[in-house]
């Protein structure tokens, strides 16, 4: 699929994506994450790895829109973020998108 980052175009397809992160370690997310295979990366991570480009030279929403675009799952960093006041079982099973209990 044909998608422009930073100005530049780039054709870019599921796969390719999920093989240029195979083994590489997600870095702490503080931002809005994308959930490759079992792992939640930063969106700026995975759009420098993508494009070979500095973080600086495009948004979050731009790698944001194209990954979506792909079929990945995006997330904003209130997503990760648990809610006050669980259990150590609540607020892994509401990390995981499961409420405990449910």
């Amino acid at each position: 699929m044909r998608c422009v980052i930073a100005r530049f175009p780039f054709d870019l397809l599921k796969t390719e994506v999920q093989e240029a992160m195979k083994g590489i370690k997600p870095e702490p997310v503080t931002g809005e994450s994308v959930l490759i295979g079992r792992r939640h990366y930063p969106v700026k991570q995975v759009g420098e790895i993508i494009t070979r480009q500095d973080r600086r030279d495009f948004t979050a929403g731009e790698v944001t829109r194209a990954l979506s675009s792909l079929g990945f799952v995006c997330r904003p960093a209130a997503a990760l973020t648990p809610p006050a006041g669980l259990t150590p079982l609540e607020t892994a099973s509401a990390l995981l998108g499961n409420p405990a209990g449910a």
